[in-house]
Order: structure tokens, then C-alpha cells, then sequence
């Protein structure tokens, strides 16, 4: 059975005609309007899933982004000036113009269009999977609008019709609570309408949609709604943490889509896309940003030396953390151990001499046709270490089980070989947070972690309470809007 990465390059490429990329709003299918050429048998509406897929794969950007906006990273690259925007987001300096937070915004939108194709027509023509298709639609509007309100808040909420260009005159940013409620809506029938395994490796399943709304409850606070859902996923899916021995191992290749991952994003080496068009890479862009400038040795390839961690989130490691060592590669050392290999020291800016060695380039990538563009890396949105860690905040921060919550938390640490904890309430609480920042390390979602808990102000650099929680809409969208929206508090000047 071909994996989805296969099917998602093939049919992004067949598709190129009937979803074109433009500076509008949003993309805009060319279709007519009652789409009498389309939607007529299975074939069409699974084409039209796999395009609502496909801008999964744009959200490469927007996880480094969120790390470099923590304190975990600084932003990296060649200088002061390599990618502006990502520059400006670090030093938390950013404003309504960055080409970024715009691609942000339209990729997402673009996703959430296609989606809403579908249910658009959704009940135009019947087939025996439909249920099943339309239940992976609903999930992917759901994931789209939940990173939306994520990094704007409040944003025009459009189900089951296409934004048309033109539309935009006429909406209006809807309150977030009003978002989340579609998102749970739409995310409680994937669950219901979703198996825990899919015919073709990475189509959405039941695991992925619980786990995603347990963090749509958990940003919300609606810690009892997201504890059941997650503790429902715990006892009842197939997923479980790897070893010891081979979680070193969990971002190679061969460890894609394992009993670890709940929901992965696939990539594949097709060169879809290019420097101008982003948003039509096949490829993790990521994956080759972050890796060590002018490296060649063993194990692993060149890169452009963004989204470098910080000595702060090293020292977060507690001595005998065995992921420290493969979730933060220390340069220096890794010569010392590695006589043969070599990099451009002193090259770069902002250089710490740590990588980030989940998402760095491995040995080989760089022989495809476009090494920067092109690399297969899926990324892991949602581990099953991420799930414990949700649902013993939930349980702790919802006062509804400190010793159910220690229990998810030592399953982390012992994998990680170290000592349980035995603390309670604010105390546990705190270690938690802790175990969430090393374990989830790299993956993009230290940011939003330290907003959504009350903690980014004073944490990282730069960051001012009542404006850094929310990012600026972008300036274009505002000025598509007729200038009939308001701008998030402290970016209106």
C-alpha cells in the first residue's frame, strides 16, 4: 500500500490546475460554481482530500518559527539580515509586515478552503468510504483553524463554503471561543467516525483527532474534558512509548510513523516547490535549515545553521538525561568524538555550537536534487510522550488526580532513565512544565506552552505581557478586509 507522502506528491502535482496559487486571501479553487465537473465519484473526493492534506506539510515553517520564538532557540542562519521575519519574531520585534506570519495565515487559510470545498459539496455524490472522508476533512479544518487562533486569536471562522475572492469583504474576525467550539465539533466526529488504523500509512485516525482535541481542551482549560479524552487515548489506543534503547533513534527514517506517533506530517523528496513557493514543498524545509553550516563527516549533512538552542535549555537537562544527547547536538563535542568531521566554526550568526539533532539534515540528504527543499523528514506534530505529558497537566491542574498524573509523568522520565517524582499539586505542576520544555525539545511547542500558561512574560527575551501572546494580522489581510478590522492589542502603530 503506498504511504501518503507517495500519494500526497502525485496528486499535488495532478491538482496544480484546479487549486492555483495566488496573492489573494486565499487560494481559490478554479472550479465553477456548482462544481458540475468534479465531486462525482470516490476518486474526486479523495483527490480533493488530498489536497486539504497537503498544506500539512506547509506547517514546517510555522513549528520552527514557534521554537525560535521561545526561549529555547535563537533564530540563527547566515546573518542579521538572513530571513527578516524570522529574525524579528525572535527579538520579538515583529509587526503586522513579515512575510512570515503572512505565509502563516494564508497557508493555513489555504488549507482551511479546502477542506470546506469538500463539505461544500459533501453530499453531492455517495460512496462507501464517504463517512470516513468527510470525518478526515473535518479533522484537517479543525487542525488548520486550531494553529489560526494559536498564533492570531480571534479570526473570520468560514465552514462548509469556499472563501471566494471578493468574500472577504464581508467577514469579520470571529471570537476564539466560537472557534474552538467548531473545532471540538468537528474533531468529536473524526473521533467518532475514525478507526485507530488507516489503510494508507498517514491518513488521520481516531488517536490523532483524541489527541488533538485533549490540546484544543487543554489550551482552553477545560482540564476534566481534556483529561477524559486523553486518558481515553492512554488506556484504549495502540500507541505507546518506544525504549530506552531505541529513543535515540525516533527521528531516523526508519522509525517514521512508529507506535510513538499519534499524528505525523509526511514528507517525501519530490521537488515540488521552490525558494518563491514555499507552500508547494513536498519536502521538509526545516530539516535542512537547521543543520551545521559547512558540515561534512559522519551521520549527518549540511545546513544553513538556523534555529539554534540556547545554553539556557541545555542546562535544563538534569545530569543522566539520556535525551539530551540525541535531542540537542553539541558541535564541539561531536568533533572531539568525530577526528574525521568538520564545519565552518566562527561561521553564521548568533552561533551557540548547539543543533538541533531531531530535525538537522543526516547523512546522504544532501545528494537530492534540491537538498534544502526536498528533505523526506516527516515531522512528529503529536508524540505519544506529548499525550502523557497533556494529560498529567490536565489531571494536576484540574485538581482531578496528582497520582494519575505523577504515573503519566514518570512513564516520560523513566523512559528518559531517570527517577520518578513524587510531588503534588503546584510543585508537580511545575515539574510538568519542566519535563514538557526538555522532552518536547525542538518540536515547536515551547512558545505557545509558556503563553497559554501565563509564563512567557519574563521568560523569554522581549516578550510583553497583553501583546507578544497573539501575532499581528498580517497587514495585507486587514487591508483586504476593506481596513474594517481591528489589529491585536500593541501592534496598531
Amino acid at each position: 500500500m503506498k504511504n501518503l507522502k507517495t500519494i500526497n506528491s502525485l496528486v499535488s502535482l495532478a491538482l496544480l490546475a484546479v487549486f492555483s496559487c495566488s496573492d489573494d486571501f486565499i487560494d481559490v479553487p478554479s472550479q465553477d460554481e456548482n462544481s458540475e465537473g468534479f465531486f462525482n465519484s470516490e476518486a474526486d473526493y479523495q483527490e480533493a482530500l488530498i489536497a486539504a492534506y497537503d498544506y500539512l506539510q506547509a506547517t514546517a515553517q510555522q513549528f520552527q518559527i514557534a521554537e525560535i520564538a521561545s526561549d529555547n532557540t535563537l533564530a540563527g542562519g547566515e546573518s542579521a539580515t538572513d530571513s527578516p521575519g524570522i529574525q524579528e519574531i525572535d527579538d520579538m520585534i515583529h509587526t503586522p509586515v513579515n512575510a512570515q506570519l503572512r505565509n502563516i495565515w494564508t497557508w493555513m487559510y489555504t488549507g482551511v478552503n479546502r477542506t470546506n470545498y469538500i463539505m461544500e459539496f459533501k453530499d453531492k455524490t455517495d460512496f462507501a468510504n464517504k463517512t470516513s472522508v468527510i470525518a478526515q476533512t473535518r479533522f484537517l479544518r479543525a487542525f488548520y483553524y486550531f494553529e489560526l487562533v494559536k498564533w492570531f486569536g480571534d479570526v473570520p471562522l468560514v465552514i462548509d463554503k469556499r472563501i471566494q475572492y471578493g468574500d472577504q469583504f464581508g467577514l469579520e474576525r470571529t471570537p476564539k471561543a466560537q472557534i474552538y467550539a467548531q473545532i471540538e465539533e468537528d474533531l468529536i466526529f473524526a473521533i467518532d467516525n475514525l478507526s485507530y488504523t488507516q489503510s494508507q500509512t498517514g491518513r488521520i485516525t481516531k488517536g490523532a483527532a483524541q489527541a488533538l482535541l485533549g490540546k484544543a481542551y487543554l489550551y482552553q482549560e477545560k482540564f476534566d474534558l481534556s483529561a477524559t479524552i486523553l486518558e481515553d487515548l492512554i488506556n484504549n489506543g495502540p500507541y505507546d512509548l518506544l525504549p530506552s534503547a531505541v529513543a535515540p533513534l525516533m527521528w531516523e527514517s526508519e522509525y517514521e510513523n512508529s507506535i510513538e506517533s499519534v499524528f505525523e506530517i509526511q514528507y517525501s523528496d519530490v521537488d515540488g516547490g521552490s525558494y518563491d513557493c514555499f507552500q508547494c514543498l513536498e519536502g521538509n524545509y526545516a530539516v535542512g535549515f537547521n543543520g551545521v553550516r559547512g558540515y561534512v563527516g559522519p551521520v549527518f549533512d549540511f545546513g544553513y545553521s538556523f534555529n539554534v538552542p540556547t545554553q539556557d535549555v541545555v542546562d535544563a537537562f538534569e545530569v543522566g538525561d539520556i535525551r539530551l544527547e540525541y535531542s540537542i547536538l553539541d558541535i564541539a563535542k561531536w568533533i572531539q568524538d568525530n577526528p574525521t568531521a568538520s564545519y565552518n566554526e566562527g561561521a553564521g550568526y548568533e552561533q551557540t555550537g548547539y543543533y538541533n539533532r531531531k530535525y538537522i539534515a543526516r547523512l546522504g540528504d544532501a545528494n537530492r536534487p534540491d537538498a534544502a527543499l526536498t528533505n523526506p523528514n516527516n515531522t512528529r506534530a503529536i508524540r505519544y510522550a506529548d499525550v502523557l505529558l497533556m494529560a498529567a497537566e490536565a489531571l494536576n491542574r484540574g485538581a482531578i488526580s496528582d497520582s494519575r498524573a505523577q504515573d503519566y509523568l514518570n512513564e516520560v522520565r523513566n523512559r528518559a532513565l531517570l527517577g520518578g517524582v513524587s510531588t503534588t499539586g503546584t510543585n508537580l505542576t511545575n515539574d510538568i512544565y519542566k519535563e514538557r520544555r526538555v522532552e518536547l525539545v525542538g518540536e515547536g511547542h515551547r512558545f505557545f506552552d509558556l503563553v497559554r500558561t501565563g509564563r512567557a512574560a519574563g521568560t523569554i527575551p522581549g516578550f510583553q505581557a497583553g501583546k507578544h501572546e497573539l501575532f499581528p494580522i498580517p497587514i495585507q489581510e486587514i487591508e483586504l478586509s476593506g481596513n474594517t478590522w481591528d489589529q491585536n492589542p500593541g501592534y496598531e502603530n
